[in-house]
């Protein structure tokens, strides 16, 4: 089963789906890191994240690009943190799918859902109303696209605002 999880930066999206993951018992449990540790800044974001979650029985894969040529064990339960990285990565990233990027981050995401028992895909509430230029309007387009197919599939759509879940698709549990 699929889940989207989505908010703003700073809403809690990271924390809600760990302990979502969590919430599925004792499982083999795999936190899928698309954030590619290029500066001092990502390394800091890459060190926070690993202290929330340590403890929590997460092996973690670091797979910034072509997620669809990872193999998962069957009946595992997947964290998928985060699809505006992800898609940055395919867009802009040196082996990425450049055009294809949507195309083969679906599949890549469908993938991992028919391996997996469930899993949870973290992605950024970036849409609002303020100009943006010719390529970040694309890369949103994009990022809507991705955002959009996802949900259509998902059991349960939650947005996090200010650290409180707000139930978009599916039923509170």
């Amino acid at each position: 089963m699929m889940y989207l999880l989505t908010g703003g930066s700073g809403s809690g999206k990271s924390a809600y789906g760990e302990k979502k993951i969590c919430s599925f018992g004792d499982c083999n449990r795999i936190y899928i890191a698309t954030m590619e540790n290029k500066d001092g800044e990502s390394q800091k974001r890459v060190e926070r994240h690993r202290k929330l979650r340590r403890g929590l029985g997460f092996t973690t894969i670091e797979q910034g690009k072509q997620i669809k040529s990872l193999q998962i064990p069957r009946g595992s339960v997947v964290l998928l943190e985060c699809m505006s990285n992800l898609l940055a990565n395919e867009m802009y990233g040196e082996g990425g799918a450049g055009e294809r990027a949507v195309q083969e981050i679906l599949e890549g995401i469908f993938r991992l859902n028919d391996m997996a028992a469930e899993l949870v895909v973290v992605t950024n509430e970036v849409f609002s109303d303020l100009p943006v230029d010719r390529e970040m309007g694309r890369y949103l387009k994009c990022l809507g696209e991705i955002n959009a197919a996802i949900a259509r599939e998902a059991a349960e759509v939650v947005e996090l605002v200010y650290g409180i879940p707000v139930w978009i698709k599916g039923l509170k549990k």
